[in-house]
């Protein structure tokens, strides 16, 4: 499939989606359908592993198109179908069985930042700019920003960060634990790559996508619904061929050839 506003490449088994909508990435309906397109067609694509999202030039994502707010402003309907599409999009990374990397290269504000919340890891440029501004607009973050902030910091941080709208450094994110990696532009490229590979390689898919289904389904219910689906998922794993062959390999100290199956 071929996309007008994202450019999809393949390193290996791991994909590369980087938003490309000069001049600032910014998140518009039309591009928040292309991004939920490629996040199926990636999720369905047996031959991806892993998959780093980064934004082209100087953006990662400067926030949600403005000007598309303009004509809903007083209709109550188009703005719950704006926020209902974002939020769609960050749960559907979220909720993908193969590992996704956010490589923030650059501004990610508003809806740019609840985007790269939504991902698995992030890591971003030590200088890269990175807030929720929403409420300088009269709005708030609306797509899973009021949520998944404060479950990745804590809630006072959370509060100050959106109610003050001010801006954070990619050190400063690292810091408050908002984003895994904080390094230098030159090295965010080659960083985030080899992160997604260390996720993926030398495992079996079918094991890292019920890890990913494991902690994330769980971490958004109660303990208990947790656990019971980690054993159900650990249960299934035993009726796997790449079960049976990681654990003879390991037996026979031998590298296992898992067929992800």
């Amino acid at each position: 499939m071929s996309y007008e506003l994202l450019n999809l490449t393949y390193e290996g088994k791991i994909a590369v989606l980087e938003i490309d909508i000069p001049p600032a990435n910014t998140l518009s309906s039309a591009s928040i359908k292309e991004l939920r397109a490629a996040v199926k067609e990636l999720e369905s694509n047996d031959e991806v592993h892993g998959i780093v999202i980064t934004g082209a030039g100087r953006f990662f994502v400067a926030g949600a198109d403005i000007k598309e707010f303009v004509p809903a402003l007083g209709n109550y309907d188009q703005g719950l179908e704006m926020a209902q599409a974002g939020q769609a999009l960050c749960d559907e990374i979220e909720a993908m069985k193969k590992p996704v990397v956010a490589a923030i290269n650059g501004a990610a504000l508003g809806g740019g930042l609840e985007l790269a919340m939504g991902c698995h890891y992030r890591i971003a440029a030590s200088d890269a700019i990175l807030g929720l501004p929403e409420l300088k607009l009269g709005l708030i973050p609306a797509f899973g920003g009021t949520q998944r902030l404060s479950r990745l910091t804590d809630i006072g941080t959370a509060t100050e960060i959106i109610l003050t709208g001010r801006q954070l450094s990619g050190d400063e994110a690292k810091e408050l634990g908002i984003v895994h990696q904080s390094v230098a532009l030159d090295d965010l490229r080659t960083t985030a790559l080899a992160t997604a590979k260390a996720l993926v390689d030398g495992k079996s898919t079918t094991s890292v996508s019920r890890a990913l289904e494991a902690i994330t389904s769980g971490y958004n219910d109660s303990i208990e619904n947790g656990l019971e689906l980690e054993r159900k998922l650990f249960a299934e794993l035993f009726l796997t061929d790449d079960a049976k062959e990681g654990i003879e390999a390991f037996v026979e100290k031998r590298k296992p050839e898992f067929k992800h199956s």
